[in-house]
């Protein structure tokens, strides 16, 4: 989805700004910190990735932009409009502007309805008309046949059925669609058709989508920008090429050194940045920086009492050395030392203290 003809807008369609989402832990006291101050744009016609390991907050955040999930704190802003701060008729009339596509498409699915009154539903709740070819377009859209109007959802594949979820999705003729995972739960062999699809339907109908994903493939393929979350927060967001290409965080290297180089020699003489132990809880994350207690680069004191800010710095070189585009946008980091990680004044230490062991 990325493209030198692509020109993000100068206003974004969708902005998130200091968003939090806590839960109460049941039982006893305690607040258990999903979200945590996440501030994110997504410009109109364009895709942001949000990736991360699993329990850092991503879908989360999506269900609390589609106010799935209550929010603490913060704002989400659709055109401009608070959507955090409206209730019952005024949010149930933007919901149809913000559309999402699940996970598993097979429990997204009512087992018990058609697939053409799984279509038809929304527009029914939304009071929208509901003309005699409707069915039939928004299946022709996402390659089925009219025919499957009359089926179930345990008739179809699950790239079918996960194709029902996106003609789900655009019966409203949404702005913003936020996938979470939408192709994790699907064949290897059937994931790039579904990706191509979600392709070719934002440049037929300009949307703009919120991917989610944990496959840094998948998130690197469909993105123009790409923000990597941790432990409730954004600790790194860049243009696809410029991350994917000189990630500067360390737990975005780390990630990124986690991905095998299907050429040996390249495997054998890139850099490895290890992560050590496991995903703090977001029930009693780290004072100062969340990643300092996984960290190969920690310092002492600033790093285990103040939190960095998500903050641009300068790309170290121009990204797309094999004819790729330069970056289009800042390179946002949350980290104190990036500059002196990158410039190799300090270097990745192994002692099980400063790794966090």
């Amino acid at each position: 989805m990325t493209g030198p003809e692509k020109e993000q807008a100068p206003n974004p369609v969708l902005e998130v700004r200091d968003l939090a989402v806590h839960y109460p832990l049941r039982g006893r006291r305690g607040t258990v910190r999903a979200v945590d101050g996440v501030d994110l744009q997504v410009h109109a016609g364009s895709t942001l990735g949000l990736v991360g390991e699993s329990g850092c907050g991503k879908s989360t955040l999506g269900r609390a932009v589609l106010r799935l999930a209550p929010v603490t704190r913060g704002e989400v802003l659709l055109d401009g409009e608070d959507l955090a701060a409206l209730r019952g008729e005024a949010l149930r009339r933007r919901r149809r502007d913000l559309q999402m596509v699940f996970q598993d498409p097979l429990a997204s699915l009512n087992p018990r309805q058609s697939v053409d009154t799984i279509l038809t539903e929304p527009m029914r709740a939304h009071r929208l008309p509901v003309g005699p070819g409707r069915v039939a377009e928004l299946l022709d859209q996402v390659g089925l046949p009219a025919s499957a109007a009359r089926r179930y959802p345990h008739e179809f594949s699950g790239g079918q059925r996960q194709r029902i979820g996106i003609a789900r999705a655009l019966a409203l003729e949404p702005r913003v669609v936020i996938a979470d995972e939408p192709v994790s739960a699907l064949d290897v062999s059937i994931q790039a058709q579904v990706l191509n699809l979600l392709a070719e339907l934002q440049e037929r109908l300009g949307l703009t989508y919120l991917v989610i994903a944990h496959d840094l493939a998948v998130v690197r393929h469909v993105s123009d920008v790409v923000a990597v979350m941790y432990l409730g927060g954004i600790v790194e967001q860049a243009d696809a090429d410029a991350l994917y290409d000189q990630p500067l965080h360390p737990y975005t290297r780390g990630l990124m050194s986690a991905v095998p180089v299907p050429d040996p020699l390249v495997e054998d003489a890139r850099e490895r940045i290890l992560l050590r132990g496991d995903l703090p809880s977001p029930a009693s994350p780290p004072s100062g920086c969340r990643f300092h207690t996984r960290c190969p680069f920690v310092q002492e004191a600033r790093c285990r009492d103040e939190r960095p800010l998500l903050r641009p710095v300068p790309a170290p070189r121009a990204s797309g050395a094999s004819g790729a585009r330069p970056p289009s946008g800042d390179h946002l980091v949350a980290c104190h030392y990036v500059e002196e990680i990158e410039a190799g004044s300090i270097v990745a230490r192994t002692d099980p203290v400063a790794a966090g062991a």
